[in-house]
């Protein structure tokens, strides 16, 4: 299991929000979640907590969990798994989280 986290300084509604966005999804999550389009997640709203899963072509799974800081910003926890492995999953967790940064950036400007 890979895992990655990091702060962000924006509400955690908004990072939950723009991460579990099917329009903004692909842009941040790994390509192998995305082979056939951008897998519909299961959303545990109050927990501020999705799970993304898919079976073919290898069995893959990816979990965001955010929770609120003190500061008023979010905190996020990335994990994922792939039975394929990989060498640098720790490496590709951390990239997800970063790209994820830049969409919540952009839907701030949006917004």
């Amino acid at each position: 299991m890979a895992h990655a986290e990091r702060g962000m300084s924006a509400p955690p509604e908004v990072v939950f929000n723009t991460a579990t966005d099917p329009d903004r999804a692909a842009a941040w999550l790994p390509a192998f979640l995305r082979t056939d389009g951008v897998p519909t997640p299961e959303i545990r709203g109050e927990e501020l907590c999705a799970r993304w899963q898919v079976s073919a072509p290898t069995e893959s799974m990816a979990e965001i969990r955010v929770d609120p800081e003190n500061s008023g910003g979010a905190r996020i926890r990335f994990d994922y798994s792939v039975r394929s492995g990989g060498q640098d999953a720790d490496r590709l967790a951390v990239e997800a989280l970063d790209s994820l940064a830049r969409e919540v950036a952009d839907n701030l400007q949006a917004g």
